[in-house]
């Protein structure tokens, strides 16, 4: 069994990886941790779990998880996992961090983005956990930078075409839409009931902190420099995340080879789902699960094809992906722990 520690387990992310990792039939989670929570029953905390997880909160110390852990996921705000992951990998730990902390492989777009970082040589070491695109990278790497949610609803359906040349990388357009889930779970008046509940809105629009990760994944893939319009949107709904893309087509380009051009590329990937003709993604039927359906359709006359993904954001978006990415580091079937079935409704 693959013993595994939970650090920050009290959040909406830390919540829903002990959630998958307690069904995960080649998983003991051993230790959880929360700063707010510690000492605390987890089924106190989230009262859905009363019966089923009998795990209490702990404080975080680098010692006792080392001792009672191979593989830790951090599901921390933004800072607090470059400090106590270089300690973790020293005692032998594999990480999967939630944050964007090891996402980037340039320190200086994380720094203009977020802070200084206090990890850079372990950063070099990292891997970007986009798991159907760097899986040979995320199986011997030391730490993992999982994704963020909006860059793996934009990034899955955008990569494989701009690789393949049938899309103009200089037309990339993405608007996307998430559940208030994703703003966590510390209280903050912008999440509240009456600010979100029969509302839409757009935030953050030209500087959400998302935006650079895309542009350096998008550059990294294309092997120039790429960089994406990206307008993030809050809708009322607890959890899903639904992005439309939009990008002009190259002279090559048919409906004909933009479908076999996904196809082929996750020929054999199991979450992701590309829709037939006629058919366009919905969070509903991605809810809970680390599906990620992809619908496209091709407007001949303006020569643009518009694509649309859906994921949960909790779950591709976050802690199925970090899931996903242990299966792939401990030579595990990826589906492993998230063959789940959807819910129909």
């Amino acid at each position: 069994m693959i013993r595994v520690g939970v650090i920050g387990a009290t959040g909406y992310a830390g919540a829903e990886l002990v959630r998958i990792l307690y069904g995960h039939v080649e998983v003991d989670i051993t230790v959880i941790t929360s700063r707010q929570y510690a000492g605390a029953p987890f089924d106190q905390i989230y009262p859905a779990f009363a019966g089923v997880v009998d795990l209490v909160c702990e404080e975080f110390s680098a010692d006792a998880v080392a001792d009672r852990a191979d593989v830790v996921f951090t599901a921390l705000p933004h800072k607090l996992p470059m400090e106590i992951i270089p300690g973790l990998v020293e005692r032998g730990l594999r990480v999967v961090d939630l944050s964007a902390d090891f996402r980037f492989r340039d320190p200086a777009l994380y720094e203009a983005a977020y802070q200084p970082h206090t990890a850079r040589d372990l950063l070099k070491q990292s891997a970007y956990g986009l798991s159907e695109v760097y899986a040979d990278a995320v199986r011997t790497a030391p730490v993992v930078g999982n994704p963020g949610c909006y860059p793996t609803s934009v990034l899955l359906p955008l990569i494989p075409l701009l690789k393949a040349g049938l899309i103009d990388p200089k037309t990339l357009v993405a608007d996307a839409k998430s559940g208030v889930s994703g703003a966590g779970r510390s209280p903050s008046v912008g999440s509240l009931f009456c600010e979100v509940a029969e509302s839409f809105k757009a935030y953050k629009v030209g500087v959400h902190r998302h935006n650079p990760e895309m542009n350096e994944v998008l550059s990294r893939e294309y092997g120039k420099p790429v960089r994406i319009t990206f307008v993030p949107h809050l809708a009322p709904m607890s959890r899903g995340m639904l992005s439309t893309l939009y990008a002009g087509l190259t002279r090559s380009a048919t409906p004909e080879k933009i479908r076999a051009c996904l196809t082929d590329y996750y020929r054999g990937r199991p979450f992701v789902r590309i829709h037939p003709e006629g058919r366009m993604p919905d969070t509903r039927f991605v809810r809970s699960t680390n599906y990620c359906d992809i619908g496209f359709t091709v407007n001949e006359a303006d020569r643009r094809v518009i694509l649309l993904s859906a994921i949960d954001n909790l779950v591709k978006g976050a802690a199925g992906q970090a899931v996903q990415n242990m299966n792939l580091m401990f030579d595990l079937d990826e589906t492993t722990g998230l063959d789940a079935m959807p819910a129909p409704l």
